[in-house]
């Protein structure tokens, strides 16, 4: 655990304001859901609330298998970062934060397909991922709402992606999306 310095009263309803820049640095907007954990040295724990973190290991090993598969790096994200990720690439795309060009197309619910030359290529990562130059984002979405995301990526010297391979992407969006509904 990291101190801020920050210090905060409670006020008369049990209330606790989360300082701007907290907020900013780990991306909470009004009205996410937040998690409270206790530790065992009186700690109270405030966690961004991610239902898509809640699959991690699950979102893990089917993006192993879509990985193993079809030969391509695949992610799974919640609104903020990348839950899972397998094929090459995977240490640079786990845990990191997607960019807002995705976050974008999040908002606007878009399945692509595109080239990196294609004006519709979105960015995963802010960072590094420059070699990959195919890929397919499909959107995850439970009861209307937007979780997250499943994305393929290759390379140059991979094979081009195919319709069979936007249809296994947005059959397990689908799943992911249906899975959380249960």
């Amino acid at each position: 655990m990291k101190a801020t310095g920050i210090i905060r009263k409670i006020d008369e309803l049990g209330r606790i304001v989360i300082p701007k820049e907290i907020r900013r640095t780990m991306r909470i907007r009004e009205m996410d859901s937040i998690e409270i954990y206790t530790g065992s040295d009186g700690e109270i724990i405030l966690k961004k609330y991610s239902p898509m973190g809640e699959l991690a290991l699950f979102a893990r090993d089917y993006a192993d298998s879509l990985a193993r598969i079809s030969g391509n790096c695949v992610c799974i994200t919640d609104k903020e970062q990348i839950i899972a990720a397998s094929g090459s690439g995977k240490k640079v795309m786990e845990n990191a934060h997607v960019s807002r060009e995705l976050v974008s197309a999040m908002i606007e619910r878009k399945n692509i397909t595109a080239s990196q030359t294609d004006k519709n290529f979105v960015r995963i990562i802010d960072k590094g991922l420059s070699e990959y130059t195919q890929e397919i984002i499909s959107p995850i979405i439970s009861e209307g709402d937007i979780l997250g995301m499943v994305i393929m990526l290759a390379k140059d010297t991979s094979p081009r992606l195919t319709p069979v391979d936007e249809k296994i992407i947005s059959v397990a969006a689908d799943f992911l999306g249906r899975h959380l509904a249960s």
